[in-house]
């Protein structure tokens, strides 16, 4: 748990959680030639929130199956931003009379979480290994093949919750500074300073000690994607503290993984002002994992 950094043998606590200072910047947006922001739309407003340093390695994963294997599943109601519209969470997007909010936890989705070492190994990929049924050299690599219900009660055991799609997407863009890449302009090249991605294998976190975002975050693009709160939908102006609640057909990820053989894949504002990629949320795939977010 404290291991976390370059090449899997840095010294930082894997749990690291920086915080990202609020403000409102632009969803949908293109990068210039210079790296400059254009074509600006779809405005949202974040409040201050913190966001985990490193994606969730196997080894934290670890704990909490052992925790799930004795029992535990979330509360009902748990994991909502409880620091945000008076402890109700964020808002619908689709709602601006404000009376739908994130509604936490459903009991129903208990038998959803199914960290078994089958699931867990769902790689048929062999530059994609991670979780492995005992503690290995694998501990600092990001777990995959999770599916959201998973890494939603994961950070509610964690003391977290997941981020929305707008927290995650700020933090990445550098909030009002509308970064190309999380770490600015520069073209990430063909090898992995800034990002794991041109074919692989997935690393250690923390690896790519160049791609830091504006608050320190790492790994937000490249290695494996991480799974957002919110359900995935057209965006809709403005947004202020507010997810996709309303059910459609998949979650939403984002970041991208080592597979990915273009730079202009890691940019963080997606096209055509849509959400990022979307799977049904029972989904496992070898290069979906997640990191928390947390209260200021």
């Amino acid at each position: 748990m404290t291991n976390c950094g370059p090449g899997g043998s840095g010294t930082e606590s894997c749990c690291t959680s920086l915080e990202v200072a609020g403000g409102t910047y632009y969803r949908t947006y293109t990068s210039d030639a210079d790296g400059g922001a254009t074509s600006l739309a779809d405005p949202a407003t974040v409040s201050s929130f913190r966001l985990d340093k490193y994606d969730v390695t196997v080894g934290r994963f670890r704990q909490f199956v052992s925790e799930w294997n004795a029992g535990w599943v979330p509360q009902a109601g748990s994991g909502k931003h409880t620091h945000l519209n008076g402890s109700l969470g964020l808002v619908n997007v689709d709602d601006d009379a404000g009376l739908v909010y994130e509604p936490g936890w459903l009991p129903s989705d208990d038998a959803n979480i199914a960290p078994t070492n089958a699931n867990l190994q769902c790689s048929i990929d062999p530059r994609a290994p991670a979780w492995i049924p005992s503690p290995g050299n694998a501990e600092t690599l990001p777990i995959n093949c999770v599916n959201w219900y998973e890494a939603y009660a994961f950070c509610i055991w964690d003391g977290g919750f997941l981020p929305s799609e707008a927290e995650w997407e700020y933090a990445a863009a550098g909030g009002s500074q509308q970064r190309e890449y999380p770490w600015g302009s520069t073209d990430p090249g063909n090898g992995t300073e800034y990002a794991n991605y041109m074919g692989g294998p997935i690393t250690p976190v923390g690896s790519a000690t160049l791609g830091a975002g504006l608050w320190g975050q790492l790994d937000l693009v490249g290695n494996v994607w991480q799974w957002n709160v919110d359900w995935a939908a057209a965006l809709s102006d403005p947004c202020v503290n507010c997810a996709q609640i309303t059910p459609s057909s998949g979650r939403v990820y984002r970041g991208g993984d080592y597979y990915i053989l273009f730079p202009s894949a890691l940019r963080v504002s997606p096209s055509g002002g849509f959400n990022g990629n979307e799977y049904p949320p029972s989904n496992r795939d070898w290069v979906i994992g997640f990191r928390c977010a947390r209260t200021p």
